[in-house]
């Protein structure tokens, strides 16, 4: 009787594991070639497993709410069309000697004695198996794991993070900030008073992942924010001409945020260091420009999809990959690695009124781009005949940015940088 296993695919560069949200099928069920058969959360994306094959599903290893490690069997399928009463434990004998080779694979790639449980005192979070071993191997007690603020789904400690606080363990000044509420030396969180009226909110897992990435960047990076103020008035009579040619021509949307993306990628030509990574003691100087962009969802949560290369296109091209990805990010059609891969992002809070903000690194990026409203304002306007009062579009442009990695002069430089891009913007460009 021929199986077939389905395993858990890899979903990006840095995925290693998902969440199982949902089972479609059940076992015994008839299963069709390209059919759905499970639904998957990882800390990016959702994403639905179809069926390479048809067959009878004869055998589930996980269920709903399990995290499972990339390239693990979750299932087989019988494409032989009937079942045997003793193939579960085959199944089981097969699916664990494929676990016994796995973890001795793993304890080569680490350099580790053989894989050993390790006690976990009043801690709920889970570690996989990787994690527990560098963790043995490197005599991290119970205690000292407990600590270390975990960057995954509800504060879950990655690999990533268990190795990186191993670089800087024996400098007391990067020892880790333990997480709220589950160590004797973090501060009690101050108590709730709940009345009669008042109504209970349950956070739904994108608001939990957003609020676990937006506490572990300021644990992260320390956050400094600079402000300049643009005379938006150019490009504003530009797009006000192109905007209906392009809707016509081109069944193209022109807006903005895809000329704010253009500078930005301008910009980072000019000082390249706002477009980095810090590795430890070490910065990473990332040679692609991809810039992200911070998009509302009619859930009211966000997600950031990735420009990829912006610097590589036209503004034309701009156009197109900005209204193509954000349209996918508003109905979850995103592939995972469309939201990976970003080196610094923009967030538009013009598009929601507001005039200025201070937005949060979206980690391991150092910078991230906020544009308020465009208001026309009277403002002093300098000419070769003197200065005079007119009626301008003026706008705020903020940079928040890592101060381990840039100063206040290089983040000044990079959004006056911008500032001079789109003041000089091009009225007589076409796309």
């Amino acid at each position: 009787m021929a199986k077939f296993e389905i395993v858990m695919p890899k979903m990006g560069e840095s995925i290693i594991e998902a969440t199982i949200t949902r089972w479609l099928k059940a076992e015994g069920d008839q299963i069709s070639e390209d059919e759905t058969i499970i639904e998957i959360a990882t800390d990016k994306v959702d994403s639905e497993i179809p069926s390479p094959v048809e067959g009878i599903l004869i055998k589930l290893f996980y269920k709903v709410g399990d995290v499972v490690p990339v390239g693990e069997i979750i299932a087989i399928i019988d494409i032989g069309g009937e079942t045997e009463t003793d193939s579960e434990p085959v199944l089981k004998q097969e699916l664990n000697a494929s676990s016994d080779s796995k973890e001795q694979d793993i304890s080569i790639a680490v350099q580790t004695k053989p894989i050993h449980e390790i006690e976990v005192v009043n801690d709920k979070r889970f570690y996989s198996p990787l994690v527990k071993s560098i963790a043995k191997q490197e005599n991290i007690s119970s205690a000292e794991l407990f600590g270390i603020a975990g960057s995954g789904k509800d504060s879950r400690l990655t690999k990533d993070d268990l190795l990186e606080y191993i670089k800087t363990r024996s400098n007391p000044v990067n020892q880790p900030i333990p997480l709220l509420g589950n160590s004797s030396s973090s501060p009690a969180p101050a108590p709730i008073s709940i009345s009669g009226g008042d109504q209970i909110i349950e956070m739904d897992r994108m608001r939990r992942l957003i609020a676990d990435h937006m506490v572990a960047s300021v644990k992260t990076s320390p956050h400094v924010t600079s402000f300049i103020e643009v005379d938006m008035s150019n490009v504003v009579a530009w797009r006000e001409k192109q905007k209906d040619v392009l809707l016509k021509r081109e069944n193209e949307k022109l807006t903005f945020t895809h000329i704010f993306v253009e500078a930005i990628a301008k910009a980072i030509k000019d000082y390249p260091l706002v477009n980095s990574s810090v590795d430890g003691n070490k910065i990473i100087l990332k040679k692609n420009i991809n810039i992200g962009m911070a998009v509302a969802l009619p859930s009211g949560n966000l997600i950031v999809p990735v420009v990829k290369n912006a610097d590589e296109k036209s503004l034309l091209g701009i156009v197109k990959s900005v209204n193509d990805i954000a349209a996918r990010a508003r109905n979850n059609k995103l592939q995972p690695d469309e939201i990976q891969g970003g080196t610094i992002t923009l967030t538009n809070l013009g598009s929601f009124g507001t005039l200025l903000g201070t937005p949060i690194i979206n980690q391991p990026q150092v910078a991230i781009v906020a544009v308020g409203t465009i208001q026309k304002r009277p403002v002093v306007i300098e000419s070769p005949l003197g200065d005079m009062i007119g009626i301008r579009q003026m706008m705020y442009l903020s940079l928040s940015y890592d101060h381990r990695v840039i100063d206040g002069a290089l983040g000044g430089k990079f959004i006056f940088k911008m500032k001079e891009y789109l003041e000089n913007f091009d009225i007589n460009q076409t796309l």
